[in-house]
């Protein structure tokens, strides 16, 4: 399986990444923009077209069902179909060639319009109310007859639409995005259009809008010299299929290429590539001024500005929110919505949903915009499923982003969803037909996804396998008391540090959560004082002379695996770290124990006391520390105990704590045990459970803030990269376990997440 994976890799690369390959022909052609390029005649010559190309392209890309367009992901026409296939047949009709191709597109309106437009709900959208009717009187005027039985209804209602517009945008002061004349070649005869308007709307390149239908209508309305050029030009660049907006915006296409490639799981094989997408996209990010304008150019600034945004904050590169954050805060004043369009209105929300998450200078500021973003998707969604009878695969995506917090997702169960999720949705829309990025849903790259995906199974159930041997071979599983956990440990460890090369990095940080489980509730439950105090004078002088029974087989594991750790380590860093490990359960095992001796005396720490030894008992630091040591920078004594690397652990050990305590106080309570929400509430009748675990809530979403930003961001911290990402990885997991609920003590609740994660594999075409 490597051999293949490898494989598809470099074919990849060469498709995608080749220097050869210019950035328009990765955007699919539109036949609706491909059709008026088609129909515009030749100056010199008027009985030929001026693009015989186009025309071409035309008779050559027919669907096999008979219409014009890109089908949906189930291979279906759409509504963007009837109107491609009305500007094919009117392209052909008017240079009378392609009569079969005419009347197989004919069957098809004659049989599906009706159908098509009834799947509609609760009205048309704007620009489809626009450019239906025109697209309609245009087949007329080429004597093509759509509805030989007469107008059906909803056909009608449409034009009635249209006419109320029309008539509302004429008579009002408000201005519409985007205004009328983007629809030039749609609007009716009745509406008369001032050639001078036209002009004064052509962009600098000689476009209208960008687009290319409306820039075909705008130079047969005007013979404009520049309107001219960039339809040459246009033709000349991407050949005979031309795209629905153009120039393509090389950038976003890129940034697009690499969210793509990280969602399915697939950055660790891209790594040169998608640093030299995101170099150039910083340098350039960094050089930008302007404000965003109104309108569908608004919109795409948001989408390019906030998915640039995220991708290169997580890549540690640091830039100004406001590139996004100061635009999206005047969505008020901007009369494009959610009908305009639907799933090109919830990716760009979802896009700024998400980089809300990495905003860090200003946390009311990020609060503001997650809250707004948060408040349109959730709209988005609803106007969605009351207009469309089958929801998208992006409806289905935002549901999902909506549900679990970003740092409660599992980067390997990710990856599962996007894959089994299929085709991405479409980029950004044109005007009858969207843009889209054909590689990315190229049959090649979701088989090469779908064979890393199991190809990384493949190596987690060997590891499981071998984590369970060594669990029974030092006699832990037959101790007779303590949670068996050893496949969610696993399980979250393995999602986390997902790539297949971490192996070393698993293994010992999943060993790890095993012993801390194991010895805590050794510690909680299930031995007296006195049998607690020996054990833990062992650890302090690391020596068993003293213990036996279940305490000695604990201290052997425990052993064991550091000694398995040192010796690994030592192979990586060239020097010994048993002090290190040791030390560091030193003081975890002295922090239970004076928990212990808490409960048994019936003391009730204060909240401050409490918290310094309970942010160390939790122990999320034992795995780190163990498991930075593999990840490969060589990291010195110096470090170890540099301020960077103690403030990234404590706040790692703060975060670790509230999220257990926050969805553990009803079991500890029980136990006796002290839990921070119990602490808050004693001696104060005011402060409810409500009260103090919104109160750790707020202290928790600081903490983990800061720890985010000192993981992601370069010029925040010294410790290396790989090594903070290891504290953002252990960060997730308790995140997982205690998001909503205390899963880590169910004994069902993630047996379905582990079974798609390690056991069931993805079918080879999904």
């Amino acid at each position: 399986m490597k051999k293949s994976i490898q494989a598809l890799v470099e074919k990849t690369k060469e498709e995608i990444f080749s220097e050869n390959t210019g950035t328009h022909h990765f955007v699919s052609a539109s036949a609706y923009d491909t059709a008026w390029l088609a129909m515009i005649p030749d100056p010199e010559h008027p009985s030929r077209p001026m693009f015989p190309q186009c025309l071409d392209w035309i008779l050559h890309n027919q669907q096999g069902f008979g219409f014009w367009g890109e089908p949906n992901h189930s291979s279906l026409p759409t509504l963007e179909s009837i109107l491609a296939t009305l500007a094919c047949v009117a392209a052909l009709k008017t240079w009378d060639v392609g009569h079969d191709n005419t009347e197989k597109g004919l069957a098809f309106l004659h049989a599906k319009v009706e159908k098509l437009l009834s799947q509609q709900r609760g009205g048309s959208t704007r620009w489809f109310a626009i450019v239906f009717p025109g697209m309609l009187e245009c087949a007329w005027s080429k004597d093509v007859k759509i509805f030989p039985t007469g107008m059906p209804e909803p056909a009608k209602s449409i034009f009635f639409e249209r006419k109320l517009i029309l008539d509302t945008e004429k008579s009002t002061n408000q201005v519409y995005q985007p205004p009328l004349i983007f629809f030039l070649e749609a609007l009716p005869q009745t509406y008369q259009v001032d050639c001078n308007n036209v002009l004064e709307y052509l962009n600098e390149d000689g476009s209208l809008f960008q687009s290319p239908s409306a820039t075909a209508a705008a130079y047969m309305l005007t013979e404009n010299k520049k309107c001219r050029h960039y339809l040459e030009s246009l033709v000349q660049r991407c050949g005979s299929g031309v795209p629905p907006v153009y120039p393509v915006d090389e950038d976003l296409i890129k940034l697009c290429i690499v969210e793509r490639l990280e969602r399915l799981g697939l950055d660790e094989h891209f790594h040169p590539e998608i640093k030299a997408v995101l170099e150039g996209v910083y340098r350039k990010q960094k050089e930008q001024v302007g404000e965003p304008i109104n309108g569908q150019s608004w919109m795409l600034h948001a989408y390019k500005s906030s998915l640039a945004y995220r991708l290169l904050t997580m890549h540690g590169y640091r830039i100004s929110p406001s590139i996004f954050s100061s635009s999206f805060q005047g969505w008020g004043n901007n009369a494009w919505n959610a009908d305009q369009s639907r799933d090109f209105f919830l990716s760009t929300m979802l896009n700024v949903y998400r980089a809300s998450d990495f905003i860090f200078a200003e946390k009311d500021e990020a609060r503001e915009v997650k809250s707004l973003a948060h408040k349109l998707l959730t709209e988005g969604i609803r106007i969605s499923k009351a207009k469309f009878s089958t929801p998208s695969n992006l409806v289905a995506e935002v549901e999902h982003e909506l549900s679990v917090p970003w740092l409660a997702r599992l980067d390997h169960l990710e990856h599962r969803e996007c894959i089994e999720r299929g085709k991405t949705y479409d980029l950004w829309p044109g005007k009858a037909s969207n843009l889209r990025i054909p590689c990315l849903n190229s049959d090649s790259l979701l088989e090469l996804a779908r064979n890393n995906y199991n190809h990384r199974q493949l190596t987690y159930r060997r590891e499981l396998e071998e984590l369970k041997r060594w669990v029974k071979d030092h006699g832990l599983c037959s101790l007779g008391f303590g949670r068996e956990k050893t496949s969610y440990i696993y399980f979250a460890v393995a999602t986390t540090m997902y790539p297949t090369y971490m192996s070393g990095v698993r293994m010992t940080a999943a060993k790890n959560g095993l012993l801390l489980t194991i010895i805590d509730d050794f510690f909680d439950c299930c031995a007296a004082l006195d049998e607690l105090k020996i054990f833990t004078d062992a650890i302090e002088r690391w020596d068993a002379a003293c213990i036996d029974g279940r305490g000695r087989v604990l201290f052997d594991a425990l052993d064991a695996a550091i000694k398995e750790t040192a010796m690994q380590v030592f192979h990586v860093q060239g020097r010994d770290v048993t002090h290190h490990l040791r030390d560091i359960w030193r003081e975890v095992v002295k922090s239970w124990l004076k928990e212990a001796e808490w409960a048994s005396n019936g003391y009730r720490p204060s909240v401050a006391e409490y918290l310094k030894n309970a942010s160390i008992s939790c122990a999320p630091q034992t795995s780190v520390l163990s498991s930075m040591y593999l990840v490969g920078p060589i990291l010195n004594e110096e470090l170890i105990q540099h301020a960077d690397y103690n403030k990234l652990t404590d706040l790692l050990m703060l975060s670790c704590r509230l999220l257990n305590d926050v969805q553990t106080h009803e079991k500890e309570g029980k136990e006796g045990t002290p839990n921070l929400v119990l602490l808050l509430m004693e001696g104060n009748t005011k402060v409810s459970m409500e009260k103090a675990s919104a109160y750790i809530k707020k202290i928790l979403d600081k903490a983990k803030h800061e720890l985010v930003e000192l993981v992601l961001m370069d010029d925040k911290n010294c410790v290396p990269k790989p090594c903070r990402r290891l504290h953002l990885n252990v960060t997730t997991i308790f995140q997982m376990f205690y998001n909503s609920a205390n899963v880590f003590d169910s004994p069902t609740a993630l047996l379905q997440s582990i079974n798609k994660a390690i056991y069931d594999q993805l079918p080879p075409e999904i």
